[in-house]
C-alpha cells in the first residue's frame, strides 16, 4: 500500500471529473481551504458517509523530553480532528 501526494491527487480527481488538472487542483485547493477556515472558527465540516472535521481542545499534560528525559508541561491547545463516517469506515475493515 502507498500513499497519494498532491499531484497524484490532481491527477486521479481530474480523471474521475473528466476534467483539467488545474480545475481539479483549483478544486483541491478551495476544498482544503474551505474546511480550513471553518474548522478554524470553531465551525464543523460534516460529510454524511466520509467523515466530519472538527476543532478540539486538547488539556494541557505533562510530557517527557526525549534527549534529556527531563519532565516538561506541554501547554493546552487546539487541534483539528477527523471522525471518519460509518461508510468510510467499514470500506476500510
Amino acid at each position: 500500500m502507498g500513499s497519494l501526494n498532491k499531484a497524484q491527487l490532481i491527477e486521479k480527481l481530474s480523471k474521475e471529473m473528466n476534467t483539467t488538472k488545474a480545475d481539479a487542483e483549483r478544486f483541491l485547493d478551495c476544498f482544503v481551504d474551505t474546511v480550513q477556515k471553518n474548522v478554524k472558527r470553531g465551525h464543523d465540516i460534516k460529510l454524511v458517509g466520509f467523515g466530519t472535521f472538527t476543532k478540539a481542545k486538547r488539556k494541557a499534560r505533562m510530557g517527557r523530553n526525549p534527549q534529556t528525559g527531563k519532565p516538561l508541561k506541554i501547554p493546552a491547545s487546539w487541534v483539528p480532528k477527523f471522525r471518519p463516517g460509518s461508510e468510510f469506515k467499514s470500506l476500510c475493515n
